[in-house]
C-alpha cells in the first residue's frame, strides 16, 4: 500500500487546521460585498452565508463518510476510482493540476506578493515575491508532512486571529446609521454561488489521509469541526461588515474588510487588514502545497501518471517529486499572469466533481457497504442538488469560461487513454 511508504504524522488538531485552511483564503475579505450586491435585504445576505454553511456541512458529512471507508492518500481521486472507473479518477487529478487547484494557488501567491510588497515597502515585483513564497513553502513540504502541517497550522491560527480581530472590530465599532437600500432584480440562488465557492476546499484534507495518525477517526471529526469553525467565522465577518458599513455601502465597497477596519480603528486598520489578507493568501498556498500533491502521488502509484511522482524521500518520507511538480506549475502560472483567467474556469468544474463524489455513496451502498451519512439518501441528494444549481447558475452567468473549463477537463479522457496505451 502507498500509505505504508508515507509518514503518519498529522493529528486531529493539524487535520482540523488543514480543513479550515483549505476553505479560508483571501476571498472572505472581499466576498461579503459581492453577496450583499446580489441580495435584496440584510436578512437575505446573512441567510445566504448560513445556507451556504449548511450546504458545506452536508458536504463535510459526506466526505467524512467517504474518508472513514476509504482513508487513503488521494481523497477524491480514490473515491472516484473505486466507485466508478480509474479514468474518472484520472480526469479529476488532471483537472486538479491544470484548473482547480493550481489556478487558485497562483492567485493566492500573487495576492500575497501584492500585499506583502505594500506592507514591507520593498521594490520587488509581485511575481517574484509570489514565486519566492511558493518555492519556500514547496521546500518546507519536501522536508516532510510534519513540517508542512506545522507551518500550515501556524498560518491557520494567524488567519483565525486576523478574522477574529475583524469581527471584534465590527461588533465593537459604532453601527452604521445608513438606511438599507433594497435592490431589484437580485437572486438569492445567484448569491449562493460566491458563498458556496467561499466554503469550498474542505475536501482537500482528504488528500492527506494517508499521512494522518488515525484517519478513520480524526479525519471525519476534523471535517465536521473545521466546517463548523469556518461557518462561525464567515457569518461573523458578514455580520460585522453589514453592522459597520450598512448594506448600501457594503454593496459598493471594493474592500469591505479594509473599510470596516479603517472606520473602526483608523489608518492602522488598513495595514492590519492588509497583513490579514497576506497571511490568508499564504495560508491557502501552504495548504494547497501540503495536500494536492498527494493526488498526483496516488495516481502515479496506480500507474496512471508519471511514475517518478510516486517517489518518496527515504528520510522525510514525503512525495517530493509530486510536491515539486505542484509548486513548479503554480510558479509558472503566477509568472505567466494567466492565473486570473484559469480561476474563472474553476467554479463549475469544482462543483461537478463535488456532485460526482457525493454520488459515490449510492454506488458503495449498492455494493452492500453500510452508509453513515446522516439522513442519507435525502441529505446526499440535497447536496447534489445544491451542486447542480451552482453549476447551472455558473454556466448561465459565464458560459464561455465554464465551457472552456469543461473542455479542459474532458480532455483528460483521451489523455488517459493515450497514457494507458503507451504503457
Amino acid at each position: 500500500m502507498p500509505e505504508e511508504r508515507l509518514a503518519r504524522r498529522i493529528g486531529f488538531f493539524d487535520s482540523t487546521m488543514v480543513v479550515m485552511g483549505g476553505i479560508v483564503g483571501s476571498g472572505i475579505f472581499v466576498t461579503p460585498a459581492i453577496v450583499a450586491s446580489w441580495t435584496s435585504t440584510r436578512e437575505e445576505m446573512i441567510g445566504a452565508w448560513i445556507a451556504g454553511g449548511a450546504a458545506a456541512l452536508l458536504g463535510g458529512f459526506i466526505y467524512a463518510d467517504l474518508s472513514r471507508r476509504r482513508p487513503f492518500a488521494g481523497g477524491q481521486y480514490v473515491y472516484l476510482r473505486e466507485a466508478y472507473h480509474p479514468a474518472l479518477g484520472f480526469v479529476y487529478g488532471w483537472a486538479l493540476l491544470l484548473v482547480i487547484q493550481t489556478g487558485g494557488m497562483a492567485v493566492c501567491a500573487m495576492t500575497f506578493g501584492r500585499y506583502f510588497r505594500q506592507l514591507a515597502g520593498v521594490a520587488v515585483a509581485e511575481g517574484a515575491l509570489a514565486a519566492l513564497a511558493t518555492g519556500s513553502l514547496t521546500l518546507i513540504n519536501c522536508l516532510g508532512v510534519g513540517a508542512g502541517a506545522r507551518v500550515q497550522s501556524a498560518l491557520m491560527v494567524l488567519k483565525i486571529v486576523a478574522i477574529g480581530a475583524l469581527i471584534a472590530a465590527g461588533l465593537t465599532g459604532a453601527p452604521s446609521a445608513e438606511q438599507e437600500a433594497v435592490k431589484g432584480g437580485t437572486s438569492f440562488v445567484a448569491a449562493l454561488v460566491p458563498v458556496l465557492f467561499s466554503y469550498g476546499g474542505f475536501q482537500t484534507a482528504c488528500f492527506v489521509a494517508g499521512e494522518m495518525k488515525d484517519p478513520g477517526r480524526d479525519l471525519p471529526r476534523a471535517l465536521v469541526a473545521g466546517v463548523l469553525g469556518v461557518i462561525v467565522l464567515y457569518v461573523g465577518v458578514a455580520f460585522a461588515c453589514d453592522r459597520v458599513l450598512g448594506k448600501a455601502a457594503l454593496e459598493n465597497s471594493a474592500a469591505p474588510a479594509m473599510d470596516v477596519a479603517t472606520r473602526v480603528i483608523g489608518a492602522r486598520g488598513a495595514s492590519l487588514i492588509g497583513a490579514g489578507v497576506a497571511i490568508s493568501s499564504l495560508g491557502f498556498l501552504s495548504q494547497s502545497i501540503l495536500t494536492a500533491p498527494r493526488v498526483y502521488f496516488a495516481m502515479a502509484e496506480d500507474g496512471a501518471f508519471l511514475r517518478s511522482l510516486a517517489r518518496v524521500h527515504p528520510r522525510t518520507r514525503a512525495p517530493v517529486a509530486a510536491i515539486a511538480l505542484q509548486g513548479a506549475v503554480a510558479i509558472a502560472l503566477a509568472l505567466a499572469g494567466t492565473y486570473e483567467v484559469l480561476l474563472r474556469y474553476v467554479v463549475a468544474i469544482d462543483f461537478i466533481f463535488f456532485a460526482l463524489v457525493a454520488s459515490c455513496l449510492f454506488v458503495f451502498r449498492a455494493r452492500g457497504e453500510p452508509i453513515s451519512m446522516p439522513g442519507h439518501p435525502l441529505s446526499t441528494l440535497l447536496f447534489i442538488g445544491v451542486c447542480a444549481a451552482v453549476v447551472i447558475s455558473t454556466f448561465a452567468r459565464d458560459p464561455v469560461h465554464s465551457l472552456i473549463g469543461l473542455a479542459l477537463t474532458l480532455a483528460g479522457f483521451p489523455v488517459y487513454l493515450l497514457w494507458r496505451k503507451a504503457r
